[in-house]
């Protein structure tokens, strides 16, 4: 007897498979998040709530046409604004890198037309996790991190009061863990390697510029370790990294030993943090490990690891800033010599005044144009005769070049006008 077997797909279990594979595809309609529930006839919102249902159902193009229709229809419609950020939703949704990069030039643009509007706020979200969810490992091309430390930083400053920002602010400590990594591998490569000063200098300016770096009390660690290799000479800034891992970082592993540390070294020991304590505690207790799932494909989807990322603390709102390392001596600086610039206003200054270049090399004094001593007065001018209590002028200096008849006149003036000066001045008061 010839059993028939019934084919897999007529089995409950191959029905069910079936379902969550499709159900799994994305035949699952998404709902809009900021619909219009007012409901009317109007022209404007049956043109909009059409191109609300073409998103929702991922008719991407034509939901922007319908939209597009709204906008230049209806320039007065109370729906403009709508449309507009609806535009950049439906090209957010779409994805992709074309998709991404025209989502956030019309975030942008909406941001631009519409500053006031709530809706202002989430468009600057929006940005922030365009970029957020390009964000690549930590050993790849940071500029998505980077650009979206920026647009997170932006969204806090520019819209304190905003329901998002406290999910920016999540977002930032997520992207400061990764930069942070980043410069932990760097420093870390230059400990292994020997340049000890390259690896103080990188480890201190990321505890500086990410204190809540979750790795942070290690980099601590090898910056001191780094600064006992040097020599006794740096033992003050050894001290001073192992202090902060005692006051800043008290929870961690490695705070015992960095006690123990300070006392061999004779130096003190501070107290912890209190601060510093609860935070670790709240980041202890908060601490989601990820799944198996998302651990075994990991390395496939190339998203960094950010469940280690503190979840309290105010996050860095300044750009880094960079650090020269101790071992490199710093310029003396002696003096600054300025040199000012100012308009002309005498149109008659470079025949009066003395002028230096035509000095001789080594000469004390700035010499006239006509090649008289420095306080000469030029032809023409008054003569001051000078009195007792006036030192005699300065020796003339050599004349670079011949003397013009014209200034003869005034070259003898000059010396009976000497030989008076040197009379009075030699003349002492008789006593009576």
């Amino acid at each position: 007897m010839i059993r028939k077997h019934l084919p897999v797909w007529g089995t409950p279990l191959a029905l069910i498979l079936v379902a969550m594979l499709l159900a799994s595809c994305g035949f699952k309609r998404k709902a809009y998040e900021d619909p219009i529930t007012k409901n009317t006839q109007q022209p404007d919102k049956i043109l909009f709530d059409k191109s609300i249902n073409d998103i929702e159902h991922g008719r991407y193009e034509e939901a922007r046409l319908t939209l597009n229709t709204l906008i230049n229809t209806y320039d007065s419609s109370e729906y403009l604004a709508k449309a507009k950020l609806a535009i950049a939703d439906s090209w957010f949704r779409e994805g992709g890198v074309h998709g991404m990069a025209q989502a956030e030039a019309e975030y942008k643009d909406f941001e631009l037309f519409y500053p006031t509007m709530p809706e202002a706020a989430e468009s600057q979200y929006k940005i922030c996790n365009i970029h957020y969810l390009e964000m690549e490992m930590p050993d790849r091309d940071p500029d998505n991190a980077l650009r979206a430390e920026q647009e997170c930083r932006q969204l806090i400053t520019q819209y304190p009061n905003s329901k998002w920002v406290l999910e920016a602010e999540q977002k930032l400590r997520d992207i400061q863990e990764v930069l942070a990594e980043a410069e932990f591998d760097a420093g870390d490569f230059y400990h292994r390697k020997g340049a000890n000063a390259a690896a103080a200098n990188r480890m201190k300016g990321l505890v500086q510029e990410y204190p809540l770096y979750s790795h942070a009390d290690e980099a601590l660690w090898e910056e001191a370790d780094s600064y006992s290799r040097m020599g006794p000479r740096f033992r003050a800034n050894e001290g001073d990294a192992l202090a902060e891992i005692v006051r800043n970082y008290p929870l961690s592993p490695l705070a015992e030993q960095a006690r123990k540390k300070l006392q061999s070294l004779e130096l003190p020991v501070p107290e912890a943090d209190p601060k510093a304590v609860a935070r670790m505690k709240y980041d202890k207790e908060n601490y989601h490990r990820p799944g198996m799932m998302h651990r075994a494909t990991a390395f496939i989807s190339g998203k960094p690891d950010v469940s280690h990322a503190a979840q309290t603390g105010e996050p860095t709102m300044t750009n880094p800033t960079p650090t020269i390392p101790v071992s490199v001596p710093l310029p003396v600086q002696a003096g600054v010599n300025e040199v000012t610039v100012a308009p002309v206003t005498d149109p008659t200054a470079l025949d009066k005044l003395p002028d230096a270049r035509s000095n001789p090399a080594g000469s004390g004094g700035a010499s006239s144009p006509t090649g008289a001593a420095a306080g000469t007065p030029a032809s023409g001018a008054k003569e001051t005769p000078a009195t007792p209590s006036t030192p005699a002028a300065a020796p003339a200096a050599a004349p670079a070049s011949p003397a013009p008849a014209a200034d003869s006149k005034s070259k003898k003036k000059k010396k009976k006008s000497d030989k008076k000066t040197d009379a009075k001045s030699t003349t002492a008061p008789q006593d009576k």
